[in-house]
């Protein structure tokens, strides 16, 4: 674990996300929280992994970890410990700021007593995202300071400082990242780290009760809190003013990982500029902006997602009375939509400058290769829960889906997926489809996002009495950020006994009188489990339990158990096609002469497709090498 055995001023190459979790240890951190959410997802496995190691050394971590029941819940887990006088980190990927803003909004208003850094991760391009919203406006929004890094470097010592800047202020404090900065690993120079607080106490104080009569008190407070962070921003160690070559008329605005991309065009193309690098984005240092102003004539900004501090300079040169041109997404250079990347800040720098740009075009590849989207794992329990509701009945279904490795069921040939919105929807969508329309609902959601979100809609499907399936795809795992735990497995996130939550249980609990847990790998049965589902009139929950098969060969393996492949017998096939054109598993493949295969390396074993070949020519072959 170099990173905690490395010793101060050592250098090791960290994640941004790594690079984050060591800043907050560097700080003394004493509780950090988290619902797992690519791209923030390392900077929680990190601490996990750190807990789990010392544990097994016989040494108590320094921290408090957990994985939360969801994003709200992480928030208010950590804001509790900071209102003890406790440091707290809660890191989520941006979609969950929208899950904790109820108790992020109102948090704005009483403040914190220990340092509070609450980590969102945003995924311009939408890598692994519902949508690309650009969390900077939540800063605006709440009147939360904001730090933006370029580097892994950056984000460990923003990290840090950011510890300082929240007791300072007495409010918590967004890190705001993008995919390309938790991803990307660089150099980072180490400090000795703080010795954590460990125990706080809570002082009782009623401007921590929200009531009305306490919000109007506090909101004036939080205005005083915003003008005393600007002037921590003026002196900010991350924010300056970089002068490249001979600078004259122009200056260029950016923060973020778009700095990267400026400073590295600006020096292939020899500009004579001035960079106003941006580090406290939020508020902004206006007397600073206001002088870089002042020393130009023209200016570009350059910023991934939304014009934010293009519009707050616009205000500032109104403000100021000054001649500046203004250069940016308004003017048509850069694009509200997706990451940036050197090459198209250079393109965009060239027109600008009106320059030629160094650039060549790539030329046309000689092969036009296929797209390869996402697939489900060859032996993934959801295949096969989806394949048996397919069969229990294959026409005029509707089928609302959730966030998950299950969502890539909206693939051919399962096209199983009709309906996204949100961590959490599929249920709910599921009753208003059962309300505004006559056709058969079956949704599925996993089990981390039963416990996420998923409970209060089935609540509203038995008070209603919403005549709905929903499928509860229970892997006993959160699959896609990383098999994280979650309230329904053994193991909490330091590694230690948790209480296992039983799923059907707790639907039970709720009111659901029509309750199937089935073993998806027995196809036929859940097959006839979804057509019980389907036939009751009301809500009806079937619960598909069986292990991601990932997490299972990987236990195989620890406990020597063979993984058997399986093999067609060319003979006994008939072409059918239905392990490929139906079933779908990414291990069969057709050979130069149009006979279907099994590769050996893709398959793990599950068996399913036994079940689903009509002419019995698929049986095992013998244990995977």
């Amino acid at each position: 674990m170099e990173i905690i055995e490395s010793k101060p001023d050592e250098t090791i190459l960290l994640l941004g996300n790594e690079a984050i979790t060591r800043g907050a240890l560097e700080a003394g951190v004493d509780v950090a929280t988290t619902y797992p959410g690519t791209p923030s997802s390392e900077i929680a496995d990190t601490f996990s992994y750190i807990a789990k190691y010392l544990s097994k050394k016989s040494k108590k971590p320094p921290y408090y970890f957990e994985y939360s029941t969801n994003e709200k819940v992480a928030l208010e887990v950590a804001a509790a410990a900071s209102f003890s006088g406790l440091r707290s980190l809660t890191c989520m990927k941006h979609v969950g700021l929208n899950v904790a803003s109820d108790a992020f909004m109102t948090y704005l208003y009483v403040g914190t007593r220990g340092g509070h850094v609450i980590v969102t991760a945003d995924d311009p391009s939408c890598h692994s995202s519902q949508n690309e919203q650009d969390n900077r406006y939540f800063a605006l929004f709440s009147g939360s300071p904001m730090l933006e890094p370029t580097t892994p470097q950056e984000a460990k010592e923003m990290t840090r400082k950011a510890f300082e800047i929240s007791e300072e202020l007495h409010s918590p404090i967004l890190l705001r990242t993008t995919t390309r900065l938790n991803h990307a690993r660089g150099a980072v120079k180490l400090k000795k780290p703080l010795k954590p607080r460990e125990k706080g106490h809570f002082e009782k104080s009623p401007m921590l009760v929200t009531t009305p009569a306490i919000a109007r008190i506090r909101h004036p407070e939080l205005l005083k809190m915003l003008e005393k962070a600007e002037k921590i921003s003026e002196k900010s160690e991350f924010n300056e003013i970089i002068e490249v070559g001979k600078p004259k008329d122009w200056g260029i605005v950016a923060s973020g990982v778009a700095f990267n991309y400026v400073r590295e065009a600006v020096d292939d193309l020899n500009l004579n500029v001035r960079i106003l690098k941006l580090g406290m984005t939020h508020p902004l240092p206006k007397k600073m902006c206001k002088e870089f102003l002042s020393l130009c004539k023209k200016i570009i900004v350059v910023e991934e997602l939304e014009p934010i501090l293009e519009n707050q300079f616009k205000a500032l040169i109104f403000e100021i009375g000054c001649k500046v041109e203004i250069y940016g997404k308004s003017t048509g250079h850069f694009s509200r939509l997706f990451e940036y990347n050197p090459d198209i800040v250079i393109q965009a720098l060239t027109k600008i400058f009106e320059l030629k740009n160094p650039i060549k075009k790539p030329s046309k590849p000689i092969l036009s290769l296929p797209n390869r989207p996402p697939a489900l794992c060859p032996g993934c329990p959801h295949r096969a829960t989806y394949y048996a509701a397919k069969k229990a009945q294959p026409k005029g279904v509707v089928y609302p889906t959730d966030i998950g490795c299950y969502t890539l069921g909206r693939e051919k040939p399962l096209e199983m997926a009709d309906l996204l919105l949100c961590m959490g929807s599929n249920a709910g969508t599921a009753c208003g489809l059962a309300v505004a329309t006559d056709q058969k609902v079956i949704s599925f959601m996993g089990d981390s996002t039963f416990f996420h979100s998923g409970i209060p809609p089935i609540i509203d499907a038995v008070h209603h009495n919403h005549d709905v399936v929903i499928t509860v795809l229970d892997n006993r795992t959160t699959a896609m950020t990383g098999h994280q735990p979650h309230p329904g497995t053994e193991l909490d996130g330091m590694g230690r006994p948790a209480k296992k939550i039983i799923v059907e249980e707790v639907v039970k609990g709720c009111g659901v009188e029509h309750i199937e847990v089935v073993d998806p790998n027995k196809i036929k049965e859940t097959t006839e489990a979804f057509k019980r589902a389907l036939e009751f009139k009301g809500p009806a929950v079937v619960v598909s339990k069986s292990p991601c098969i990932l997490l299972e060969n990987r236990d195989k393996g620890k406990r020597g158990e063979d993984i058997y492949v399986y093999e067609i017998d060319q003979e006994k096939c008939r072409q059918c096609k239905i392990c490929i054109s139906r079933f779908g598993c990414p291990s069969f493949y057709y050979a130069e002469d149009g006979s279907i295969h099994i590769d050996d390396q893709q398959c793990n074993g599950c068996g399913n497709c036994t079940e689903v070949c009509p002419f019995d020519a698929i049986h095992k072959k013998g244990v995977r090498k």
